[in-house]
C-alpha cells in the first residue's frame, strides 16, 4: 500500500446554511455536487467543497463538535492578505507559534472547528525518523 495524500476532511456543523456561508463566502471555497449515490438519510445532507484536488465535507449534526486543539490546515498564497480580508469580514484571527519558512494563523468556523491557514514561503526541511 502506498498512501499518496489526503483526499478530504469531514467536520461536524450544527447549522448548515451558516456553515455554507462561512466556507463559501468567508473562505471562498467552491461548493460541488456530492455523488448521486448519497441517498441514505445520513448522507443526503452532506455538503462538499473543493480545494484543488482535496475536499472538505460538512456533516450536519444536532450539536457542534467539542472544541479542541485538533484542526485541519488550508494552504494559502498570501497570509497577510488573507488575515486582512478575514478580519474585514469579522473573523477572529489568532496568531500561533511560528514555523521557519511559513506564515500561519488560526481561525474558527461558526461551530468552533479550528482551521489553520498557512503560507509556505520556503518549505521546512523534513527530517524522517
Amino acid at each position: 500500500m502506498r498512501l499518496t495524500g489526503i483526499h478530504h476532511v469531514s467536520i461536524l456543523v450544527s447549522d448548515v446554511p451558516r456553515a455554507i456561508a462561512f466556507y463559501r463566502d468567508g473562505l471562498g471555497l467552491r461548493q460541488v455536487e456530492r455523488p448521486s449515490t448519497f441517498t441514505a438519510p445520513e448522507l443526503r445532507d452532506v455538503i462538499w467543497f473543493e480545494l484543488g484536488d482535496q475536499q472538505l465535507h460538512l456533516l450536519p449534526a444536532p450539536v457542534a463538535d467539542v472544541p479542541a486543539r485538533r484542526h485541519f490546515a488550508l494552504h494559502i498564497d498570501d497570509a497577510a492578505a488573507a488575515r486582512a480580508e478575514l478580519q474585514r469580514k469579522g473573523v477572529v484571527v489568532r496568531e500561533t507559534t511560528p514555523i521557519p519558512g511559513a506564515d500561519r494563523f488560526f481561525v474558527n468556523d461558526p461551530d468552533g472547528n479550528r482551521i489553520e491557514l498557512i503560507q509556505w514561503k520556503e518549505m521546512y526541511p523534513v527530517k524522517y525518523l
